[in-house]
């Protein structure tokens, strides 16, 4: 769709975008009904699926120990990795794979993360649905320079401002944007994480101001899983049968080499070329780094942690075939861990960032049935994600499902202090706004106080997931109805569909400072669509 086109349907849906007009004409509908992103073709044939066994990231363990933390240190570095069969793809690492080493910890244990950068470039690292101190939050200008001589000359790609960018104009010269004033450190930095929080599936990854989308594109992410004494108490799969799944969309040059649509491609100005703004799209399916991966699984129920992992793309999740009696995704935990009961599903959406916790049980098919893990929102190559083969012996299974999961407290929209609206829209200089202000650190949106509960109202234009640092919040309406299929539990990131309004309750109970909410669909992000908030 051309962009004026584009632009024209979404401002006959939203009139002037005021919150609460859902009776929308036939052009919105469809708009409704689109997914965003733009697709980018590799330039050589992308292998065949099923080829090449899945990956499982290796855990990390600490440099050391002591009574109260658990100490790692991790390398940020190009490395040469081998994506797709016979060639070899230029990544930026954490630690040389991608994804990243997992880091497996608990809770009540403080882990301290040492990152060395070793990169062309400046970093930043987000743990993504931490419970964090602001300042191991990963604020977008809190810069790790590079480590060498690109770091003592300042002539490292990306550190240029940012004045030529839609949106984004005047952000040279801020603190962090030209090595100045700021938390900006040289070579490396340390991130403490209290680790205040239930067991959850969180992930890290790359979020640097403006460079987000190719960072991640080119390798920045890594789970970062949290383990606590209520779930170790639940028949839950573990072991091998507990099993992390980052998927992610990428597309490749001839060489192997990563392609994207970067709109300076010595990465100094940020953003991507005019048809990508609304998101970029590739026509490989990785899983675990993986291109379309197969696993041979037993008769036995499994865990999958499923991470949307991808810069745009939404994904629908299904087993093809599905078993008799369906409901083949039995969904446990959410962004924010465990729900307090199960919930089955024939098949879950999933939006950037969103994790879903799943139990799938291999013993309700046949002995060597292959089952396809299927995206019903692609069209082509993008409807296969990975394949389960079902082993024919017997094993024994252990593990179960309990009717209760967790206790999850719920928050109560009538003890809310105050309403706050926050309108995720286009602007009409081609950038992208939150309640119509590009993004520009330092200028702040809200201020909550710890302690106490608030309603959010977020509401869109187009499609955007809408993700919330420091604490997950709970899903009170969509619509101003019930909350969606896929609410439940405690969350960090919601998923909104073109000019729809969700209703949040938040509640931040420590760690004041500055924190941001954003769209993470990382184009978005990159051109202007973030915000600050101080919780004080």
């Amino acid at each position: 769709m051309k962009r004026r086109r584009f632009l024209e349907i979404g401002a006959a849906a939203l009139g002037a975008g005021t919150v609460g007009a859902f009776a929308l004409p036939a052009a919105a509908r469809l708009l409704a009904e689109a997914r965003p992103g733009r697709l980018l073709l590799s330039v050589n044939e992308p292998p065949p699926p099923y080829q090449v066994p899945l990956p499982v990231p290796p855990v990390l363990q600490p440099v050391r120990s002591d009574a109260g933390a658990d100490y790692y240190e991790i390398t940020q570095q190009v490395a040469r990795l081998e994506i797709l069969p016979g060639l070899r793809t230029e990544a930026w690492t954490y630690g040389g794979s991608y994804p990243g080493p997992t880091l497996a910890v608990r809770a009540g244990r403080q882990v301290v993360v040492r990152h060395r950068n070793e990169l062309p470039v400046p970093s930043v690292v987000h743990l993504h649905g931490g419970h964090t101190p602001a300042e191991s939050d990963g604020y977008p200008i809190d810069l790790i320079l590079p480590a060498g001589p690109a770091a003592r000359t300042g002539g490292a790609p990306g550190t240029a401002g940012t004045t030529g960018m839609p949106g984004m104009a005047g952000m040279a010269g801020m603190p962090g944007m030209d090595h100045g004033a700021g938390r900006t450190s040289e070579g490396e930095r340390t991130y403490t994480y209290p680790g205040r929080q239930r067991a959850a599936t969180l992930w890290y990854h790359d979020h640097r101001m403006g460079f987000t989308g190719p960072a991640v594109w080119r390798g920045l992410s890594g789970f970062h899983l949290v383990h606590d004494d209520e779930e170790d108490a639940l028949p839950l799969p573990r072991g091998e049968r507990d099993l992390p799944l980052m998927i992610a969309d990428r597309a490749f040059e001839e060489d192997g080499s990563f392609r994207y649509p970067a709109l300076d491609p010595t990465l100094a100005v940020p953003g991507v070329t005019d048809d990508y703004m609304n998101g970029v799209l590739g026509d490989v399916i990785l899983v675990n780094g993986a291109p379309w991966p197969r696993l041979a699984v037993d008769r036995a129920r499994y865990r999958l942690r499923l991470l949307n992992a991808s810069n745009a793309r939404l994904y629908r999740l299904e087993l093809d075939p599905q078993p008799s009696g369906g409901g083949a995704l039995v969904q446990i935990g959410s962004d924010g861990g465990l729900l307090a009961a199960p919930v089955a599903h024939d098949g879950i959406e999933i939006a950037p960032a969103e994790r879903f916790d799943v139990v799938v049980d291999f013993s309700r098919f046949a002995p060597g049935t292959s089952v396809r893990l299927m995206n019903r929102f692609g069209t082509d190559r993008d409807r296969d994600v990975m394949r389960f083969d079902v082993s024919s012996r017997s094993v024994t299974d252990d593990s179960a499902v309990p009717d209760r999961l967790a206790t999850v407290e719920r928050l109560d929209p009538a003890a809310a202090v105050t309403t706050r609206t926050f309108g995720f829209r286009r602007s009409r200089n081609d950038g992208w706004t939150i309640n119509n202000q590009p993004y520009q650190p330092g200028r702040v949106l809200a201020r909550p106080a710890l302690g106490t509960t608030e309603i959010w109202r977020l509401f869109t234009d187009v499609h955007h997931p809408v993700h919330v640092h420091l604490g997950q919040f709970q899903v009170l309406s969509r619509n101003r109805a019930a909350p969606g299929p896929y609410d439940g539990g405690w969350k960090d990131t919601v998923d909104l569909r073109p000019a729809e309004t969700a209703e949040v309750l938040v509640r931040y109970t420590e760690y004041p400072g500055t924190y941001m909410l954003h769209c993470h669909n990382l184009e978005h992000e990159d051109m202007a669509m973030m915000a600050d908030f101080v919780v004080e």
